[in-house]
């Protein structure tokens, strides 16, 4: 007997990863989908063989439904997420899991009263790459790590986005909220935590609207550029920058400086992942390409939340550590 989940939103999120990874899952049996455009869940059921509901209540009330994937935009996430953990579902939340910290707190409150598991789904923990550069720096094998850059940055959220347009809620305050910094730096800030087992505590940065105009032609309201140096907690020092204004190629690259040499991630076409020694020895490892907008691949995401709930283990990306990157996301906002 497989599982039965729900998806609140029928954006891009949901067509691309989160729809047709629970199809592919062997444990999932039945999608069921909501979003408040009514064709927009009927066309994703009929794409992914699953059904449509017209409520969200109806996700909330059905006893069969297991688990829900909250993929609403950023506004919303505190009350679908809260709702869904209060009437006893497991929630796979997209980042960032709230527009700010008092609300991500909300969600974490609602977790603690319901006992069920919530994930966010911030995806690059999960690539063959990231995972194999935080083992090298478990084991120290290159020393300790002493500073860090990363970067992660496209043309913007407007060639992905479901209607294709400046139009796009990512432009919008009211339901963004944070721009660039939550939808691609918030990745990266995960990432930092991740990788190096630590936190990032100091922060000093510049955000800007330097290119991208609304469907009026006027400057959007959030930032479509972030510059920041960073400080964690054991004292490593770092520089980030996020941007949905890299007409070219997007850049997906983080650079970890250790005291023996050089770990370089995503840098090059071939080869995701680069170690280089300070004795000169370089080492090249095939893993696979970094999920772009363009190149979807299975995130891992999915499968990690369903075998969360199958063997009850804790999730690899729990609402507590998606809080520890929203702070720091919340103090990039504010510039320190």
């Amino acid at each position: 007997m497989g599982i039965k989940v729900g998806i609140i939103g029928c954006g891009s999120i949901t067509k691309f990863r989160h729809a047709p990874e629970y199809k592919a899952n062997p444990n999932v049996d039945e999608i069921v989908f909501f979003d408040r455009n009514a064709e927009r869940a009927e066309a994703l059921a009929k794409e992914f063989g699953g059904r449509a509901v017209k409520t969200v209540e109806e996700l909330y009330n059905d006893p069969r439904i297991v688990a829900i994937s909250d993929c609403s935009s950023n506004e919303a996430h505190h009350i679908n997420t809260s709702n869904a953990l209060l009437h006893g579902k497991h929630v796979l939340c997209e980042k960032p899991l709230a527009i700010n910290v008092k609300y991500a707190e909300e969600i974490l409150v609602a977790q603690a009263k319901s006992g069920k598991k919530l994930m966010v789904g911030h995806n690059q923990r999960f690539s063959k790459a990231h995972q194999k550069a935080k083992e090298l720096i478990d084991k120290k094998e290159l020393g300790e790590v002493l500073t860090f850059k990363t970067s992660f940055g496209h043309q913007g959220p407007e060639s992905w986005g479901v209607n294709k347009s400046n139009t796009t809620w990512f432009f919008k305050k009211e339901r963004s909220h944070s721009g660039v910094a939550g939808d691609l730096g918030i990745h990266k800030i995960d990432l930092i935590h991740y990788l190096l087992d630590d936190e990032i505590t100091d922060v000093h940065a510049y955000t800007g609207a330097l290119d991208k105009v609304d469907e009026n032609g006027h400057p959007i309201e959030v930032c479509d550029n972030v510059v920041c140096a960073l400080k964690t907690k054991k004292g490593r020092l770092g520089t980030a920058s996020f941007s949905w204004t890299y007409y070219g190629s997007e850049d997906n690259s983080t650079t970890i400086y250790c005291q023996k040499g050089v770990i370089k991630i995503y840098h090059h076409p071939k080869y995701q992942l680069i170690i280089e020694r300070n004795d000169g020895e370089v080492t090249n490892y095939q893993l696979e390409p970094i999920q772009t907008n363009d190149n979807q691949t299975n995130s891992g995401v999915i499968d990690s939340f369903i075998s969360s709930i199958i063997n009850d283990e804790e999730p690899m990306v729990t609402g507590q550590q998606a809080l520890l990157t929203l702070r720091v996301i919340e103090k990039i906002l504010a510039g320190s």
